[in-house]
């Protein structure tokens, strides 16, 4: 136990050259009248040094709450702009945002809610090349991505990563706004907890959270004694290169699609007369939004089981928002044995750039 009863703080207690300013009494009275933080709690929270990996759904709240509670200094790693379709969820940044860098929108957010954080800006995807030199910084790490190859890269590592494409990411399956923003205050609490060292964290639980429902459910987890991090025999001891263990390529490299139609090259062939089978393996939600004239929707998800539908005679072109679904639908069906298929990269958001600037984006 550490000198003022709290057992597993993440950091040390402050020395005495951190101590709060007359307006900081102020701010965090609330916080100061309470026996759980109390003065010496506050100072431990303005001595943390916290890094947040993302500024996006989860990184929102994050930031936000972490500022306002008192962290000191908050690392803050992104390499993203903001963009209309993150305003639904992303609340640190504002329509004024959008095409900045969200490093600057989620800075001047902070600062202007808390001037006493100092907040240091990581404008990099966090990779095995990087990740150590900037982690070694700061006491607690919080994992505020939406992607496997950076979670496995930040909590290195779990026993084995889903198949490539089996969990969609927010832009290809949807997330109901509000939804990030409750498990974001759920990490913002937790952190604080073990910054202050109090309460029970969810250290060897796992908490699922069902919106719809309205219903928490917790797990506890017992630890793996051959995991291949923490267990009795580790056998990863250095970062490895986590988009090729999740089986993602990297965004540098031409994604593996086979095949493929350029827009306006189908739009030519439409106008023609000359159209190709057309397959759109969007979800029905998407469909009602907006698609290309002529199209046949079977959702990806039953594919499998609804491809004899499709012709084996004639050309298919698979198209969905992004090319990535539609390129996982062609491969599929050339194994299959239709012999000529090919992808729309780009989907239907090129569409709507190079060809039909009527369609919505979303």
């Amino acid at each position: 136990m550490s000198e003022s009863g709290r057992g597993f703080a993440v950091i040390p207690p402050p020395d005495d050259s951190v101590e709060l300013n007359k307006e900081e009494y102020l701010r965090y009275g609330r916080h100061l009248i309470m026996p759980e933080v109390g003065l010496e709690g506050q100072r431990r929270l303005k001595s943390a040094r916290v890094l947040l990996v993302g500024t996006g759904g989860l990184g929102s709240p994050l930031g936000v709450y972490l500022a306002a509670a008192g962290v000191g200094t908050l690392g803050l790693v992104d390499f993203d702009v903001v963009d209309y379709s993150n305003l639904q969820r992303q609340i640190i940044h504002g329509t004024k945002d959008v095409g900045r860098p969200k490093l600057e929108s989620a800075k001047d957010r902070i600062q202007d809610l808390n001037p006493h954080t100092k907040i240091e800006t990581h404008e990099t995807y966090l990779t095995s090349a990087n990740a150590l030199d900037i982690v070694k910084e700061y006491d607690l790490v919080i994992d505020g991505t939406d992607n496997f190859p950076t979670r496995y890269l930040v909590n290195d590592a779990y026993p084995e990563p889903p198949p490539p494409g089996m969990v969609p990411s927010c832009a290809e399956g949807g997330v109901l706004g509000i939804l990030p923003g409750i498990i974001g205050c759920i990490q913002a609490n937790e952190a604080v907890k073990l910054l202050l060292g109090i309460g029970e964290p969810l250290i060897g639980r796992l908490v699922l959270f069902d919106a719809l429902r309205m219903r928490f459910r917790e797990l506890k987890l017992r630890k793996d004694p051959e995991c291949p991090i923490c267990g009795e025999n580790p056998t990863i001891t250095e970062l490895i290169d986590y988009e090729q263990f999740c089986g993602v390529a990297p965004a540098s490299a031409e994604p593996q699609t086979g095949p493929e139609i350029e827009p306006k090259d189908l739009a030519e062939r439409i106008r023609s007369g000359a159209a190709p089978f057309l397959l759109d393996v969007r979800n029905p939600e998407e469909w009602a939004i907006t698609r290309i004239e002529g199209a046949t929707l079977i959702p990806l998800p039953e594919l499998e089981r609804r491809y004899p539908e499709l012709p084996v005679d004639q050309e298919i072109v698979v198209y969905c928002r992004s090319g990535q679904r539609s390129g996982q639908a062609a491969e599929f069906l050339r194994k299959k044995g239709y012999p000529n298929v090919r992808n729309l990269p780009g989907g239907t958001l090129r569409w709507s750039d190079e060809i039909d600037p009527t369609m919505p984006k979303y």
